[in-house]
């Protein structure tokens, strides 16, 4: 009787032991089929911040910035906001409902009067909106051209500017993540291959240096943001999903 009771207890260890393992054996097959598929596998608190100023060319971009929204993982949490004229516009606070922050985008004015001196200001005030006790991995998209003007066109200052060096230290006291899309804007970046070369040299250093990355091909023309949010998927999913 003892070494039958002995036996079945086995048997319920080993049927307990499969079990789990076939769960996360699943759990890890789907992991690996939504990133295969470039579908978001982990949930985000994404701050979305679009610089105001950008080339005309930008707003046939943003549907598929509202398609990517869409996609996010239920459970996220995102903020729409615009960087115009030295101010940070907030068409929508951080919220769980993707739909509402996907409609909150509009296109951007495309002005000169819109212009900000940089981005950065605006970008440090942002990342205060995020809260410490949120649970998700803390990221921001920032769509701009880099470019910061605001103590002169100083190629010395290229990617070394003092507001964003702020940023960076905001970002990384905050635990976020910055990543970004670079466009001209109506302004010198359009015009100048050298200033746009000062632009994404800002992009770059705040994407390495915040554990993010900045997306970017060459300095004249514009490139459409379908193959960078292929590619801004891949690298979120490689470095935030959860090892299960």
């Amino acid at each position: 009787m003892h070494y039958r009771n002995l036996a079945s207890l086995a048997l319920a260890i080993l049927v307990a032991v499969s079990s789990t393992g076939i769960a996360s054996a699943k759990a890890n097959k789907n992991n690996g089929e939504g990133q295969r598929n470039g579908q978001l596998t982990e949930r985000l608190n994404l701050a979305i911040l679009i610089q105001d100023d950008l080339i005309s060319q930008v707003s046939n971009e943003i549907g598929v910035t509202r398609d990517f929204i869409r996609s996010l993982p239920q459970g996220s949490r995102v903020m729409v906001g615009y960087i115009t004229a030295g101010s940070l516009q907030v068409r929508q606070p951080f919220t769980t409902d993707l739909e509402s922050a996907a409609k909150s985008l509009r296109i951007p004015t495309a002005s000169r009067a819109s212009s900000p001196f940089n981005p950065y200001v605006e970008v440090i005030e942002a990342l205060r909106k995020f809260d410490s006790e949120w649970n998700n991995a803390n990221a921001v998209l920032l769509i701009s051209d880099g470019l910061d003007v605001s103590r002169g066109f100083d190629s010395t200052a290229a990617g070394q500017t003092l507001d964003l060096g702020r940023a960076i230290k905001e970002a990384n006291k905050r635990r976020v993540a910055i990543f970004s899309f670079y466009a001209p804007s109506v302004g010198l970046t359009s015009r100048s291959p050298l200033a746009a070369s000062y632009g994404q040299s800002s992009l770059n250093r705040l994407g390495h240096e915040t554990g993010g990355k900045a997306f970017f091909q060459g300095t004249n023309g514009f490139v459409t943001f379908d193959s960078y949010f292929a590619r801004l998927k891949e690298t979120l999913n490689r470095q935030f999903a959860k090892v299960s």
